[in-house]
C-alpha cells in the first residue's frame, strides 16, 4: 500500500531519558524536508515509553514527561503525549501509532459533524485551531507517521527485538520518516530488507548534513560527572534535572 496522504503528524517514540536538543532537531529537519516534498506537517508528538520498559538508568516517566514539556517550550508545534506511559505496561510501537491515528480520525470526524465531543488535548493546539478555522482542513485526512533515527530503522534487523508483523504493519499502514546519522546508510539497509523494499515508497529518508552525535546516554554520563551539558539539552531541562537530583546530579 502506498501512503499518498500529504497531511502528516510526526510521532516520535523513545525513552527521552533525558530529551536532548537532537530529539527536537529531528522534528525541524523532517519538517523542512517534507515541506520541500509537498507535504503539510500538521504537528508533532513525542511519546515517551512506559516505566516497565527495562532500560538501565531509566528515570520515572513522571520526570521524563516533565522534562519533555520543558524542552517543548522551544518547539510549540510539537506536543508530549502521555498516553503510552499511562498504560498498564509497555506498549508496542505499532499500537502507539494505531491509537494516535484512531484518536486523530475521531477528532477530525467530530469536527465534521459537530455532534461528537472528543478530547483534543493529545494534539498540538495549532493543529486543532487550524481544523476549527479552515473548513477545507476538516475534509482532509491526516496520517500519523513514525519519525525516527537510522538506528531505530537498523534495529528492525536485530533478532527477537521486533515482531515481523509489527514491522510490516508500521511501514505499510503508517510509514517512516528516517533521519540519517553519521556512518549510517538507510538506503542500503532498506535494500537489504525484503519487507522494507516492498514498502519503500512509504519510507522517507532525511539526510542530516549538519551531523550531531548528541545522545541521552552521553548526556547522562556528563551529568553524573558534573560536566557541562550546555547546548546539548535545553536550559529548562537541565534545571529540572538538577532540581530533582536525576542522573546522580544531587549535591553536585
Amino acid at each position: 500500500m502506498f501512503l499518498d496522504n500529504k497531511n502528516i503528524i510526526l510521532l516520535s517514540t523513545g525513552s527521552f531519558n533525558p530529551p536532548t536538543n537532537m530529539h527536537l532537531r529531528m522534528f525541524e529537519i523532517a519538517r523542512d524536508h517534507l515541506n520541500r516534498l509537498g507535504h503539510t506537517i500538521c504537528g508533532g508528538l513525542m511519546s515517551p515509553t512506559h516505566d516497565s520498559y527495562k532500560k538501565k538508568d531509566l528515570a520515572p516517566s513522571l520526570h521524563r514527561c516533565a522534562m519533555i514539556e520543558q524542552a517543548l517550550v522551544a518547539l510549540p508545534w510539537v506536543k508530549m503525549s502521555d498516553w503510552e506511559v499511562k498504560q498498564n505496561g509497555w506498549t508496542r510501537t505499532r499500537q502507539v501509532l494505531q491509537y494516535h491515528q484512531n484518536h486523530l480520525n475521531m477528532i477530525i470526524t467530530s469536527r465534521l459533524n459537530g455532534a461528537i465531543k472528543v478530547d483534543t488535548s493529545l494534539f498540538p493546539l495549532q493543529f486543532i485551531e487550524n481544523l476549527d478555522a479552515n473548513d477545507s482542513n476538516q475534509n482532509r485526512a491526516v496520517n500519523v507517521r513514525l519519525l525516527c533515527g537510522a538506528d531505530l530503522l537498523e534495529s528492525f534487523a536485530v533478532p527477537g527485538l521486533w515482531n515481523d508483523d509489527d514491522i510490516e504493519a508500521i511501514v505499510r499502514d503508517y510509514g517512516l520518516v528516517v533521519v540519517s546519522r553519521s556512518g549510517s546508510n538507510p538506503h542500503k539497509f532498506i535494500y537489504e530488507s525484503n519487507v522494507l523494499t516492498k514498502y519503500m515508497a512509504n519510507i522517507i529518508v532525511v539526510t542530516e548534513w549538519i551531523t550531531n552525535e548528541v545522545s541521552s546516554t552521553k548526556v547522562r554520563r556528563a551529568l553524573s560527572r558534573n560536566e557541562s551539558v550546555k547546548f546539548l539539552i535545553s536550559e529548562l531541562v537541565e534545571s529540572y534535572i538538577k532540581e530533582h537530583g536525576l542522573y546522580e546530579t544531587l549535591n553536585k
